[in-house]
């Protein structure tokens, strides 16, 4: 009896050294956004035609939110859009202020520290510049000189390419609600570049801005939700539901409505 006692004392004590030694897993964002109905999403509000803020009534429209608003129905919960901007789109998941974001480029920085969805669209990056000075471009090279300033959004991976790019040019880094294109609109700077999404709309609603002609765009790049990099249930459903998405044509037909 005694050794029977000892060493049911002795399997105790190493369930509770066991069970002291190993991690407590925090909730999935799943279970979050089911347990209190809401599903929160990141959004800068600034890239159209994406997702852009109405500041006069706070909401926004575009393709991520139509996605976003799809994505919370077929949960069975409301989303809560959450203002950030592109300085601190990556931090905001991490730290848990939202589920996850909206359409970003997949890049090998924001891999280190946050989890992306399967990509759904994809974009490639094109110089652009005003009418009266569009006569100054001729190609990638034209823009990289020193008389030549390029504006780009802080936090944005514009603004890595333009400084790795443009050594030789300017750089003009400018911080949101502060937008990269509206610096050259101003004249403040003279070129900046873009996706081909948002340069098609901007080209649309601002006749004076024209796409500087180059051999080819650059850093064809898949777009995607970024989302907790440690939270695999989460990851797991969203790239499900992307599946079964594309296979019904809601995101073609995402694409159409917006014209992309």
């Amino acid at each position: 009896m005694k050794i029977i006692k000892f060493f049911s004392v002795l399997v105790g004590a190493a369930a509770m050294a066991l069970s002291a030694a190993t991690p407590s897993f925090a909730q999935s964002a799943l279970q979050d956004i089911l347990s209190n109905g809401v599903l929160k999403v990141g959004t800068t509000g600034d890239w159209n035609p994406m997702t852009m803020k109405d500041p006069a009534t706070n909401m926004y429209k575009g393709y991520d939110i139509d996605v976003m608003t799809e994505l919370a129905k077929d949960l069975g919960v409301e989303v809560e859009f959450i203002a950030t901007d592109w300085k601190t789109l990556v931090n905001g998941v991490v730290s848990g202020n939202y589920h996850m974001t909206g359409s970003a480029s997949i890049s090998p920085s924001r891999m280190k520290v946050a989890g992306f969805s399967e990509s759904y669209i994809a974009v490639e990056i094109s110089p652009f510049t005003m009418a009266d000075k569009i006569g100054r471009f001729d190609g990638w090279e034209s823009i990289n000189k020193g008389d030549v300033k390029v504006a780009a959004t802080l936090g944005t991976t514009f603004e890595k390419y333009v400084k790795a790019w443009f050594p030789n040019a300017e750089i003009n880094i400018v911080e949101a609600p502060a937008l990269q294109h509206q610096e050259v609109l101003s004249g403040r700077s003279d070129v900046f570049i873009t996706s081909n999404i948002e340069g098609s709309t901007l080209k649309q609603k601002f006749p004076n801005v024209r796409q500087i002609p180059v051999a080819a765009p650059r850093a064809p790049s898949p777009i995607a939700m970024l989302l907790p990099q440690a939270d695999q249930v989460w990851i797991n459903y969203v790239n499900n539901w992307i599946k079964v998405k594309k296979t019904r044509g809601f995101f073609k037909a995402t694409a159409t409505k917006w014209g992309l």
